[in-house]
């Protein structure tokens, strides 16, 4: 069983970071690439960022590209999102989910509860 945990958000305001943390077993972690998504009131989920086993290669969303930074650290199970330069657009519920291979090549196998991040203007 792959159980995903986020933590990390929270309310902010727009020019603010923010930094998402996705904890899981080491047993299904550094092997696989793992990714962010997002889902906003009203719109169906949509992707923000991955990364593969060992974080050399990286995808951004247009939307998010050049103001988020994916990583992961798998001495410690972990996988992060920091988040700068906030938008009200950016409000949304972000899920961790993890791949079911070493690349981000096919869709997500595994999602966490999700974390939810509000943006005011």
């Amino acid at each position: 069983q792959v159980n995903l945990v986020e933590s990390g958000g929270g309310l902010v305001q727009a020019g603010d970071s923010l930094r998402l943390s996705c904890t899981t077993s080491g047993r299904t972690f550094s092997g696989y690439a793992m990714g962010w998504f997002r889902q906003a009131p009203g719109k169906e989920r949509e992707f923000v960022a991955a990364l593969t086993w060992n974080g050399d290669n990286t995808n951004y969303a247009v939307s998010v590209k050049g103001r988020f930074i994916i990583s992961r650290d798998n001495t410690k199970n972990t996988m992060y999102l920091q988040m700068n330069s906030l938008k009200p657009e950016d409000t949304a519920i972000y899920y961790c989910a993890r791949y079911s291979s070493l690349y981000f090549n096919n869709d997500p196998s595994y999602w966490g509860q999700g974390t939810q991040v509000t943006v005011s203007s």
